[in-house]
């Protein structure tokens, strides 16, 4: 029986994010950090489940734990599907996402809304010591807005505009934005397997 599942991330927004949406489940959450595991991933795929499964994989055979990962990012169409899997690591490592959030800004300054159009994807691999891997994606579809906005997400979160919400992403409640998002609608479909 499980009763544990270490979470490849020391991202603290993206634990409790993670924590809310496998609430019902009966087994304990870590963070890297929680499970004491300090390993440098290069994430070289080529598509967002490829590092997801290069993540738990790696982590799984490390620990020999069950280990969930993901890799999302944000595609906007007249970026070419900028920053897409490099999201994290778009101007640098280093770089702040309000500085990254302003250049997507600056950079569509000129682009009329309907062409703003962008999505969040999340895609979540889990591996299993037994060598079962379950995948899964989720895809969140939005509009680039002209400014930043609110103070409860991270990332990308100020600049997506939800039209059905009429507000952007990190002014959404955490209670909202876990029935919606990208990563809530992967990890759904991950844990109906489980």
């Amino acid at each position: 029986m499980i009763d544990k599942l270490i979470f490849a991330t020391n991202n603290q927004g993206k634990i409790k994010e993670v924590r809310m949406i496998l609430s019902d489940l009966t087994y304990d959450i870590l963070s890297l950090a929680d499970a004491g595991i300090s390993v440098e991933v290069i994430e070289d795929g080529n598509t967002f489940e490829e590092n997801a499964i290069i993540k738990a994989k790696t982590i799984m055979e490390y620990t020999g734990e069950i280990v969930m990962a993901d890799d999302s990012g944000l595609e906007i169409d007249a970026l070419n599907k900028e920053p897409g899997i490099h999201s994290a690591r778009f101007l640098g490592e280093d770089t702040s996402y309000e500085v990254k959030n302003q250049y997507i800004l600056d950079k569509l300054k000129d682009i009329r809304y309907e062409e703003r159009t962008a999505r969040f994807v999340c895609a979540i691999a889990c591996a299993f010591p037994d060598g079962k891997m379950i995948t899964k994606r989720g895809v969140m579809e939005g509009i680039i807005g002209y400014e930043m906005k609110g103070d409860n997400g991270f990332g990308y979160d100020p600049i997506f505009f939800l039209p059905e919400f009429d507000c952007t992403s990190a002014e959404l409640s955490l209670e909202q934005k876990n029935q919606v998002s990208h990563r809530a609608k992967a990890l759904k479909a991950v844990k109906k397997e489980l």
